[in-house]
C-alpha cells in the first residue's frame, strides 16, 4: 500500500524544473515522474541532456515539455509560463532549481555585474516564476514551491559573496512566500544540499583541490559524497501527500554536516 501510494501521489499534476536537464534537476524531474507527475523542463543550452531527461520521463509513461531558457533573462519567463500552461496545464509545482556559480574571488576584486547576475538567476528569476505560477495554482487545491538553495547560506564562506547572497534572497523569498500563500493551500520549502555529485560538483573540487570527487568519499558523512538522488529525495517527500504540514522549512541535504 505504502510503495503504491508514493507512486501514484502526484498524478495529474504537473511540475515545471528550472535546470531540469542536468545534474540535480534531472533527478528531481525523474522522481517526480515516478510518482506520476508530468514535467515541464528548462534548460539553457545542453539540448541533448534535457531530451534524454524528457526521454526517461516519457519511459515513466508522463508528459515531458522541453523549454530552452536562460533564467537570468527575466523578460523571457512570462511568455514560458505561458507557453507551459498553454501546452501541458496549470502548473501545481515549481522547482526553482537552475543555478550559475559564482567565481570565488573577495569583494574587492569581484565585480558588481556578477552579484546582479547571480541575483537574477538565483532570487529574482524565482520570484518571477513564482509570481506567474500562482493564479493557476492557487485554484487547484494544493501547490508547493521547492527552492533549491545550498548549505553555503550556513557557512557563508569568504570568495563566496554573490552566491551567498543570491541565496540568501531566494531562501528569504521562499519564507515570505509560505506566510503569504498558505491560505491558498500552497507549501513553500526550501532544499539545500552540500557538494554533491554533478558537473559542477566535480568541478568544483577539481578547481580548488585538483582532486576528482570520488576522492573525498572517506572523510563525507556515510562514507559517500551526497548524490542527485538524496536532494530528489527530500524534495519528492516535501511535494508529496505524505507532507500535509510543513511549509516556510528548509532541509540540509549534506550527511548531517
Amino acid at each position: 500500500m505504502a510503495s503504491e501510494r508514493k507512486m501514484g501521489g502526484l498524478s495529474g499534476r504537473l511540475a515545471l524544473v528550472t535546470g531540469g536537464g542536468r545534474g540535480i534537476g534531472r533527478e528531481i524531474a525523474r522522481h517526480l515522474a515516478a510518482a506520476g507527475a508530468d514535467i515541464a523542463l528548462t534548460y539553457r543550452r545542453d539540448r541533448e541532456a534535457a531530451e534524454e531527461a524528457a526521454g526517461e520521463i516519457r519511459r515513466l509513461g508522463r508528459r515531458a515539455g522541453l523549454y530552452e531558457v536562460d533564467v537570468e533573462r527575466i523578460e523571457d519567463l512570462g511568455p514560458l509560463v505561458d507557453r507551459v500552461i498553454g501546452e501541458l496545464g496549470p502548473v501545481g509545482i515549481l522547482i526553482n532549481n537552475a543555478g550559475v556559480a559564482s567565481s570565488g574571488r573577495p569583494v574587492a576584486d569581484t565585480d558588481a555585474a556578477e552579484v546582479q547576475r547571480l541575483l537574477n538567476v538565483h532570487a529574482v528569476a524565482p520570484f518571477e516564476l513564482a509570481k506567474r505560477v500562482l493564479p493557476g495554482m492557487r485554484t487547484l487545491g494544493r501547490g508547493d514551491i521547492v527552492m533549491i538553495s545550498s548549505v553555503a547560506t550556513m557557512a557563508m564562506a569568504a570568495g563566496g559573496a554573490p552566491y551567498n547572497m543570491a541565496k540568501s534572497a531566494m531562501e528569504a523569498l521562499a519564507l515570505t512566500l509560505a506566510k503569504e500563500e498558505r491560505r491558498h493551500g500552497v507549501r513553500v520549502n526550501i532544499v539545500a544540499p552540500g557538494l554533491t555529485v554533478t558537473d559542477m560538483g566535480r568541478r568544483l573540487v577539481k578547481a580548488r583541490s585538483g582532486q576528482d570527487i570520488a576522492e573525498l568519499n572517506a572523510s563525507k558523512p556515510f562514507g559517500r559524497v551526497s548524490e542527485p538522488a538524496d536532494v530528489a529525495a527530500a524534495v519528492s517527500f516535501l511535494v508529496s501527500p505524505e507532507n500535509a504540514y510543513v511549509s516556510g522549512q528548509k532541509i540540509n541535504v549534506d550527511g548531517g554536516g
